[in-house]
């Protein structure tokens, strides 16, 4: 059956046509990206979509917000948008509806992407596990984290707020960065640190360990000039980054008990030749005792194009498999 993909985020909202079957997705179509500031409710935008495909759209609606996705009314963080899930037959006219949270539906996407769709980042190079605990974890605006149960028979997504455990300092350079965030957090989460505005704080802190004057600046601007190279304090802070999020994915795993790890999300696509080259790898397995059971998970990145709306349509299709 064909479904509407939503993937909807603070300023973007992305439809697609899914094919699902027996519990699976059989295929994606093209994204279409809307703004959410130019529709002033996510009906509007859902009729929008509609008049781009030209025919009526599917009964049927798989749709991962931004958010939590508990009550009766859905409210987003970024954007004016409310989501009423009891009226979405109502206002959409889908008669089968999933509405998840958009690090659950990424979790979704992992279990359901073709192997060719990862790239091997650390640990050994053989595919993810077919039974256990895979750790999946996405820095974006914010730390993503969810737990995916993996079994031959099926799978299952466990949501997290993984992204709010407290920030645990390694070295020196770490203490600074630390002390830096305290001064505006009484308690600082991991979030803080290996999320993309976080990459603000560690050039900061780089910059007053080095005594350099600290120029204010974008976390975007920081990402560009540092992983062009063009700005050594922020190449420096990246590769900071990389290490802090070792550290974390790390210490996330041994949490989960996991057997395998996949880092998602926008930001850890685009700097993926700095984490594969970082010291990523070797943070993640300085766990003291337990650094030779670190090393023998297998540690990838998901690079599917749109693993948001992969991941809605996997959501529905599992939960709508009979």
């Amino acid at each position: 059956m064909q479904v509407v993909a939503v993937d909807i985020g603070g300023t973007h909202a992305r439809f697609a046509i899914a094919e699902v079957e027996a519990g699976r997705v059989l295929s994606l179509g093209e994204a279409v990206t809307l703004k959410t500031a130019e529709h002033g409710s996510f009906q509007l935008a859902w009729e929008a979509f509609g008049q781009t495909q030209g025919a009526a759209l599917p009964k049927a609606a798989a749709i991962a917000v931004a958010g939590p996705v508990g009550g009766e009314v859905i409210k987003f963080t970024n954007n004016p948008w409310i989501i009423r899930p009891g009226l979405i037959p109502e206002k959409l006219g889908a008669e089968q509806y999933v509405v998840v949270n958009d690090f659950a539906a990424v979790a979704h996407a992992v279990a359901q992407a073709d192997a060719d769709h990862f790239l091997h980042l650390s640990g050994p190079d053989e595919a993810l596990p077919e039974r256990g605990v895979v750790s999946v974890v996405g820095p974006g605006t914010g730390l993503g984290v969810a737990q995916l149960w993996l079994d031959p028979a099926g799978y299952r997504v466990v949501p997290t707020e993984g992204g709010h455990i407290d920030f645990a300092p390694l070295d020196s350079i770490e203490d600074a960065i630390l002390a830096g965030l305290r001064k505006r957090h009484r308690r600082v989460s991991v979030e803080r640190v290996v999320a993309g505005p976080g990459i603000v704080d560690i050039y900061e802190a780089l910059a007053h360990l080095q005594h350099r004057p600290f120029t204010q600046r974008t976390d975007r601007e920081l990402w560009e000039l540092g992983t062009s190279g063009t700005d050594s304090l922020a190449a420096a802070a990246v590769d900071r980054f990389c290490l802090s999020l070792g550290s974390v994915a790390g210490d996330l795993a041994l949490a989960h008990g996991a057997t395998g790890v996949v880092m998602a999300g926008g930001l850890g696509l685009r700097i993926k030749d700095t984490l594969s080259r970082s010291g990523f790898s070797d943070r993640f397995r300085a766990k003291g005792r337990f650094e030779g059971l670190m090393a023998a998970i297998p540690v990838k990145l998901i690079t599917h194009p749109q693993p948001g709306l992969f991941g809605a349509a996997a959501a529905f299709a599992q939960a709508h498999a009979n």
